[in-house]
């Protein structure tokens, strides 16, 4: 196998006596001294800083932003040639079964689309936008930038320290901050639930402003536990276990995501892979849901677990994808999917546990309320 990559805070981050991993091909931070559990609470609290730098970036360039924009339509069913200036949307790529390929963020920049991608299928979807759209566009993975993510109820007041403008900014709005001199590209968002911000900055300042970040008495360090945690508890999809090529938007609870021009009656429906299902589930559902699991006990159940309708029953009705201990609502927390003829909120099922039948309720998500500023 080969060696881990190094992100730029790599050093930083054994300075800070992080806990190693491998990750999508780095070497990450698990988890800080403080540990898991006070890292989780410290984020939902009052400021977390997560190095992202392992997710990909990617600028999509065409004669405008409006021609690159439709280009990419015709690989992800969302609309945004539609996306206003300086704004940012969630969105997949889809396969032609309608499974999803990858999540991602997209941003109007004004002469291109800025791209977010996961890290473990960067150079997938680098490939994958490169030969469906090249020559007409052009693909440039942006490798001479860093991403960190500041995220809590004090993210808004240590950015705004920095520079005022980052107050005035909304959920998916882009910015170009100056941060401790670095020219900055801003995203209001992030994936824990709370308020905070996404951060492209050039390498060459990345540890810098980390330090001037963690210098604040509000902010601290925080590796991938708590942010598996944290996402879990808002309800988040993580890619590779929530989400895969073969689920589908409908069954992953991401009707949301496909805005009604895409779909069927809509100005630009379909013309994305898989239309043919994903176009078919949204008008008629599917026969699966992702949902919220509780467990009836302390013990987590976690991914991998099977699912069933009875103690008694022979046949699985699905499983757990994701599940662990939710520090913020004291208590186990899971998703995963189930026959949607469960997944009513309030239903009782049963997941398999060392050899023993226990009780989960099916709930709503999130299990901790979105804290977005929106206005």
């Amino acid at each position: 196998m080969s060696e881990p990559k190094h992100t730029p805070l790599h050093a930083l981050h054994l300075e800070l006596d992080a806990k190693m991993v491998p990750f999508a091909g780095y070497d990450m931070p698990v988890q800080y001294p403080l540990g898991v559990l006070k890292e989780h609470l410290h984020t939902r609290a009052k400021a977390g800083l997560f190095d992202v730098s392992h997710m990909g970036q990617v600028r999509v360039t065409n004669s405008s932003y409006e021609a690159a924009a439709l280009a990419l339509e015709a690989l992800i069913p969302v609309n945004i040639a539609g996306l206003g200036l300086n704004r940012q949307r969630y969105g997949f790529f889809t396969n032609d079964a309608g499974g999803i390929e990858d999540d991602l963020m997209l941003a109007n920049r004004g002469d291109h689309v800025f791209v977010v991608v996961n890290a473990a299928c960067k150079d997938a979807d680098i490939a994958r936008l490169k030969a469906k759209l090249e020559p007409g566009c052009t693909v440039t993975e942006i490798t001479d930038r860093a991403l960190l993510a500041l995220q809590g109820p004090a993210a808004e007041g240590v950015l705004a320290a920095m520079d005022p403008r980052a107050a005035d900014m909304m959920f998916m709005d882009v910015f170009t901050l100056t941060l401790d001199g670095a020219e900055c590209w801003v995203s209001r968002s992030g994936y824990t639930g709370e308020d905070g911000y996404e951060i492209s900055v050039p390498t060459a300042s990345a540890e810098k402003l980390a330090r001037a970040l963690l210098a604040h008495p509000d902010v601290a360090p925080i590796g991938l536990g708590a942010r598996d945690s944290l996402r879990l508890e808002a309800g988040l999809c993580l890619y590779g276990h929530d989400i895969d090529p073969a689920t589908s938007p409908s069954e992953a609870g991401l009707n949301w995501a496909i805005q009604t021009i895409r779909r069927a009656g809509g100005e630009r429906a379909g013309g994305f892979p898989g239309a043919a299902r994903i176009l078919r589930e949204l008008a008629n559902g599917a026969a699966r849901k992702r949902v919220g699991l509780q467990p009836a006990g302390r013990a987590p159940m976690r991914e991998g677990i099977v699912l069933f309708a009875s103690e008694q029953a022979e046949t699985s009705i699905g499983t757990i994808t994701s599940g662990g201990f939710g520090p913020s609502v004291g208590h186990p927390v899971a998703m995963g999917y189930i026959a949607s003829g469960y997944a009513q909120a309030g239903t009782v099922i049963y997941g398999e546990l060392r050899g023993k039948r226990l009780p989960l309720s099916v709930t709503t998500l999130p299990f901790t309320p979105a804290m977005f500023k929106r206005k």
